[in-house]
């Protein structure tokens, strides 16, 4: 499985999008509330500021799982950085400029959601350091690819 995400991944690589740079960057934006949406009581959870519930975590677990089989070439169409739609996206021009880099920090959020998937269901111990770890993905992809306001 990892194999596959992996490979999803990398051939994820921007494509020529048909649709309009403004709706493109929606669509990205949309895409990650999705995975924040999900991830959010997961974090709750792992913090305690939730009470831990195996069938939800795993049911957050498996939508993120479910998330990361998106192909997202298309939620990187070139010209749709903050640098060209200033006020309706914080994706970093550096994206583009490093995409290699980029997809790096996609592939340990890949990883790390595996894990988290594998952990959710097991007990607030173990999923705590899993969330962790898919939280310090984000993190370091935020600090170098997104800006910090619109």
């Amino acid at each position: 499985m990892r194999r596959l995400l992996l490979s999803t991944l990398l051939v994820a690589l921007p494509t020529v999008s048909l649709a309009d740079p403004e709706q493109v960057a929606e669509a990205r934006r949309g895409y990650f509330a999705l995975v924040g949406l999900e991830f959010g009581p997961l974090a709750a959870m792992a913090k305690g500021e939730l009470p831990y519930d195996a069938e939800a975590a795993s049911a957050h677990a498996a939508d993120l799982v479910t998330l990361t089989r998106y192909n997202p070439g298309d939620l990187l169409a070139p010209g749709t950085s903050a640098a060209e739609l200033p006020g309706k996206t914080r994706a970093a021009a550096q994206i583009w400029q490093d995409m290699p880099g980029y997809q790096a920090k996609g592939a340990a959020f890949l990883e790390a959601v595996a894990a988290l998937n594998e952990a959710a269901g097991a007990g607030q111990a173990a999923l705590a350091p899993a969330v962790g770890k898919v939280g310090g993905t984000c993190k370091g992809c935020h600090e170098d690819y997104r800006l910090k306001d619109f």
